[in-house]
């Protein structure tokens, strides 16, 4: 109430109380007990339909491979296969630790695709792994690094995800 008189004071405390006695006798609605979840678009619906049919629709895939593949194969590029899965990884990590430091939200975004990364590389490293010492530094590497990452980033997306805005 900077550069109001004593009179303008006075009218607006008076103001003030009035509408305190109007709003005392009146019921109190919370707002998020009211609201409703906001219906998605129509063409978001078909979309997340669209989604759980391909997912469904893969299933039978997933059969005709694994009775399909040979056991053994070559890849060309396999270097550059891993070196990748490697460089987003380390890109995930980055931005999810530079995006939480500086208290962004989307955080939740790069930690939930990070974790995902550190899961799928400590499978493939383990299946795809030689017997013996191979194996061994595989499965030490997945339980002593990308999977406990992969839960960090996991719990730091959740959490982020289950703050109000």
């Amino acid at each position: 109430m900077k550069g109001r008189t004593d009179g303008e004071r006075e009218k607006t405390m008076r103001q003030l109380v009035w509408c305190d006695e109007d709003v005392a006798g009146a019921e109190v609605i919370p707002l998020h007990e009211e609201a409703e979840e906001p219906r998605p678009a129509r063409g978001m619906r078909r979309a997340e339909w669209l989604l759980v049919v391909c997912g469904l629709a893969l299933l039978p895939w997933l059969y005709v491979l694994a009775t399909g593949l040979s056991a053994t194969a070559t890849a060309v590029h396999w270097p550059v296969a891993w070196v990748g899965l490697d460089a987003l990884e380390a890109l995930g990590l980055i931005a999810t630790g530079l995006l939480a430091a500086r208290g962004d939200r989307r955080h939740a975004l790069a930690a939930a695709a990070t974790a995902t990364l550190l899961v799928v590389d400590a499978w493939f490293d383990t299946t795809t792994a030689a017997p013996g010492g191979d194996f061994a530094t595989a499965v030490a590497m997945a339980l002593g690094a990308e999977l406990p990452l992969a839960a960090l980033c996991g719990r730091l997306a959740l959490r982020a995800l289950s703050r109000p805005a």
